[in-house]
Formats: structure tokens, sequence, C-alpha cells
């Protein structure tokens, strides 16, 4: 046994590895990516980056049929996707232990909305662990694998981006024993659900959900600590470590299980406090189970329901409910220049950039899609028109569409829909072939940039290697298409400005489903070339400031060109970075005074 400072993703990946899960599957999303990239580092086992995240979990449900531990992460909205088989596998039951791993993000630090998953564990009947930092997410993952054994259930454990992302000290065990699968058993009426075997099911679910209150009373995963009678908090998660800190002498039950909740050890530790309170991050899900149980509970009324919680927020909220005596802190002093906006920006030299410059000039609509390009709505390229969820870009180009010709118009404006590589292999297909099957006129365009790089640079179905380095077949995306029956597909270079705004022309020209495919690898799988690097000569820059417009990260404005060279409008000559200068010359085509060259 050593002691090790880690991440609470690899953590959970290390106490997969110990419990002996065999098989794990996911999709990266920011913050569960690390979890399946350490558990694939480990020795006599199988990860997998799967196309999304229903695929994920039919993967476990698959591998625990056949008796072996098995693993599948997914980051909230990742949960939605994988929804259908999850109500359903809770029927099925298991039979190696089965473990989804969910994390949340209060707080939207890289998500398109605030989901709270604790939901899902009600809604699914199915138990949910929360851990409050690492060394818990790992013995939360074995006490998760054996109640899912126990208790026939696909198991939950929920993490937090400062969990999922926080480091703390953990104590490593022992290698698994090396063990095989009890192998696949046929059970029809277990596994195969059909009304009248899913009838025959539902009422062990209800046994189920029983037989885990009475563990919820008796298991350590929730305890008391007490401390000061005059105020009792319930909370779970990283808000319990909030709360600590927070109010050291208060009396805290902590929930590590919450779902189903104790609800007599509850409600006994209710008896013994003068005032109950709850803190958690998003929604009042502990509160709202509270109140049903009778009890008078305190909790969003000095607790935001939105963005996630620091010990500040928790301190304010105790403040407010005149629970914490002291003053608050005074603010920082302001640093000279802190305040200046930095927007996200894409990378310099990214492949997508070309693209949107161009597609701005066809002053259409455009449905946006996940990934790294959805930065491209920000000014100045402000190129897409919205932003819904993986593979809506081109389903919301189709709907647009088709409303305009139901009304009785013809698209004034070309109707377009954007997704990247991965999110297309994830849940474009289908759209596309709902776009075809019901020829709709827009033009999609899927921009190739060989990896899913909005989370880090994870494999995907189109790069022709797996999350553990094999080599795979690699899609070719546009056979694809002209399989699904796209009669206009073509490819470009989104580097060369010129064509690319051409192909774009033709593909809305064309009457029916357009598709446009980009490729250009992700810059930052590139070593960078300092040859390639541009440079601007002050005397031919005009200030114009067209290659600003691009919303490169390398350029910049220098100094001001004097009156007498450009009249009496001041302007500014562009600065090129030569340390964040990629090459990619897309601002070298855009300059009208062809002031940008590549360096001599």
């Amino acid at each position: 046994m050593t002691k090790q400072i880690l991440s609470g993703n690899e953590a959970v990946a290390l106490g997969a590895w110990e419990s002996g899960v065999k098989v794990a599957s996911a999709y990266p999303g920011t913050p569960s990516t690390e979890i399946l990239e350490n558990f694939a580092r480990y020795e006599g086992v199988y990860a997998e980056w799967a196309p999304n995240e229903k695929v994920a979990l039919e993967v476990l449900a698959g591998s625990s049929m056949a008796g072996v531990r098995t693993l599948a992460t997914m980051k909230h909205v990742g949960l939605n996707v994988a929804a259908d088989p999850l109500m359903t596998l809770a029927y099925t039951g298991v039979k190696g232990g089965a473990l989804l791993v969910c994390a949340d993000d209060p707080g939207m630090h890289s998500s398109q909305n605030e989901q709270d998953s604790r939901y899902y564990a009600r809604f699914a009947q199915i138990p949910m662990l929360e851990p409050s930092g690492s060394q818990e997410a790992k013995e939360m993952v074995a006490a998760a694998l054996a109640l899912s054994e126990e208790m026939d259930t696909p198991a939950m454990l929920r993490v937090t981006t400062r969990i999922a992302h926080g480091k703390g000290v953990v104590t490593t065990g022992d290698a698994p024993a090396a063990e095989s699968g009890a192998g696949f058993e046929p059970d029809r009426p277990k596994y195969c659900m059909l009304p009248g075997f899913a009838k025959q099911r539902h009422p062990l679910v209800l046994e189920r959900v029983a037989k885990l209150k009475a563990f919820a009373e008796e298991t350590d995963l929730n305890r008391i600590e007490w401390g000061n009678s005059g105020v009792g908090v319930i909370a779970a998660g990283i808000s319990y470590q909030y709360v600590k800190e927070v109010l050291p002498d208060a009396s805290v039950l902590k929930l590590g299980l919450s779902f189903p909740l104790p609800e007599e050890k509850i409600k006994a530790f209710a008896a013994k406090v003068d005032r109950l309170m709850v803190v958690e991050e998003l929604e009042p899900y502990l509160e709202d189970e509270l109140s049903i149980m009778g009890l008078t509970v305190e909790g969003k009324a000095w607790f935001p329901r939105i963005d996630e919680l620091n010990p500040e927020r928790v301190a304010q909220g105790f403040r407010k409910a005149g629970v914490l005596q002291d003053e608050a802190p005074a603010p920082p002093e302001a640093i000279p220049g802190a305040d200046m906006p930095r927007p996200p920006l894409m990378c310099a030299a990214c492949a997508h950039r070309g693209l949107f410059y161009a597609l701005n000039k066809m002053k259409g609509i455009v449905h946006g899609d996940i990934g790294c390009y959805t930065l491209s709505a920000l000014p100045p390229l402000t190129a897409i028109h919205s932003c819904l969820c993986m593979g809506a870009g081109i389903s919301m180009a189709h709907g647009t569409a088709q409303a305009i010709a139901a009304a009785g118009g013809e698209n004034q404006q070309p109707v377009f829909g954007v997704i990247g590589d991965s999110t297309f292999f994830h849940s474009g297909i289908t759209s596309l072939l709902n776009v075809v099957y019901n020829q709709s006129d827009v033009t999609i365009i899927i921009m190739d940039n060989r990896i899913t790089a909005m989370t880090g640079g994870q494999q995907n179905p189109g790069t022709g290697h797996t999350l553990q380095k094999r080599e795979a077949p690699a899609v070719d995306i546009l056979k694809l298409v002209q399989t699904l029956g796209v009669q206009q597909a073509r490819e470009v270079d989104p580097f060369n400005i010129k064509e690319t705004l051409a192909a774009l022309k033709e593909a809305t020209a064309f009457k029916g489903p357009a598709v446009l495919v980009t490729r250009r690898p992700c810059v930052q799988l590139l070593e960078r070339d300092a040859r390639l690097v541009r440079q601007v000569d002050p005397d031919a820059c005009i200030g114009c400031a067209m290659c600003l417009r691009l919303g490169c990260p390398a350029i910049a404005q220098g100094d001001e060109i004097p009156p007498e060279k450009e009249g009496k409008k001041i302007r500014k000559r562009a600065l090129i970075d030569a340390t964040l200068c990629r090459g990619c010359s897309l601002c070298e085509q855009v300059c009208k005074s062809k002031a940008i060259a590549q360096v001599s």
C-alpha cells in the first residue's frame, strides 16, 4: 500500500482497477474524460471510446450480463443520451457489477447547461453514491460495484467538477486477482424486456428499492458527525467539504448514498438539532425529499440554485441565515488590468477559422453544434446562430428549411448545419439520414479535424486508432455521406478561403441536401514549424483590420499609422505574435494591402 496525490477522476480509475473491472466504455466529455484515459493504462483491462454515451452504457450492459465487472463514464448531458438503456437496465438488473459514473458540471465550465443527475438515480430507482474527495471516490467505486452485485442493479457514482479535477491523498491497494467472468448464461425472463417479462421485473425493482432503503439506514456511507446541536447540516459530495470548512463545530449528516435516502437516520438527526439545513449544489434535491418526509428544513432560501458552490458562497449563505456571525472578508484589491475582457478563442491556425470566415460571407442561417467551433458564435466571427446539443446542428437546419418551405416561402437565405467529425459520429449520422430521407434543401458542413479536439484530443472512429492505441479502420466521412444518399458532396481545404467560398456557393446552388467536408488536422496534433510564421510589413500595412476579423489570437493591433499617411482617420498597424503564429496563411489571404507574408 502506498499513498499518491490523485484527482478524483484518477482515483475512480484506480478504484475500478483495484475492484476488478475488466471492461470500460465511455464517450469523452469534461469533466469525466480522464477516468477512461487513466483506466486504459492499467494492464489486463479493455477500455474504449464509444461513438456516444448510449452505446457506452449498452456495452456495459452486455459485459455485465457476461459476468464481468464493467464501468461506463460520461458527463451529465451524456446521461441524457444514455437514459433510454438506463431505464430498462434498471429492470433487467446485472450479473457482473455495473457502475455508471456521471460527472456533473455546476457552473458550466465546459457545458451548455447545468444539470443535476441525482434525479436520474431516483427516476431509474437505482443506488447513487456521492464521494466528497479522491479517497472516497476510490472507495465508493468498490462499494458501488459490490452493491450492484448484491442488489442485482446498475449503480451510479456522481462526481462534480471539483471532485473530478481536485486532487487529494489516496491510499492505493493491491492489484486485483486474475479472475475470469462467469460467462453469459441465457435468461430471457431477466434480460429480454418484452412487455410480459418487463411486467414481472418491475415489482422486483420496487422490492430492490425497499432493500436499498434498509441498507441506507445501516451503511457507513451515511454517517453523523455530532457537534453543536444548534444547527444540523445535511450535505453530500463537495458540499460536505465546504460545510466542514465553514462550520467546523456544526453537527453534520454526511450522505454518501444519496438515493435512496436513510429516512429514519435523517429524522433521528433532525430531532436532535434545533435547526435543520441542507447545503447542496444546483437543485433542491435533498431539501425537497426532506420536506416530503415532513421535516422543516432550510436550504435554497440561503444557498444559490445556480452555479457551483465554494467556501465563500456557503459562508455567505450561513451569514444570511444568521448561523454565521462573523463579518464577510473585505474583497481583494483590484489588480490593474485584471478586469480586461479575454473572450475564449479558437487556437491560432485552427482549421475551423477559415470556414467560418467564408461562411459569414454567405449571409445564411447557421445552426451549430458542440465542439471547439461553437466559439465561432462569439465576435469577431459571430458565424453561428444556435447551439443546442450533440447532433442538433443538422436536425435544426432541416427544421428551419422545412419551416420556411411550409410557410410558403422560398429560402431567401441559405440554411447551414455545421458539425465536427466526432460529433457527427456521436449523433449526426441519423440527423443527416433524416435530411436525405426528407430531401431538405440545406447544406451540411462536417468539419473533420481528425480528432475529438474539445475534450483534449481523444481518438474517434475517424482517426484510425482506439483509446488503447490499437490500429482501427478509419471511417471515410465523404464515402459515408455518399452512401447515405447525398448526391452533392465534396471535400475542401478550409485553409484555402477562395476554394472554401466557391464550394459553399456550389453547395447552396444545389437544390436538395448538400454536404461539404472540411479536412485539416487539429493544430494541436502538429509540430510547430517556425518557417511558416507570418509577419507584417509595417510600411505596407494600411490598418484596415481585415486580418483582425479572423479572431486569431496571434494577431493584434500595434502602433498607430502616422496621420499624414492615412489622412485624418487614425488606424493601427496589425501585429503578429511570432510565438503564437502557426503559419496557416489565412491572414495573408484576407490582407487587402498584401502586407502579410511568410517570414523570410
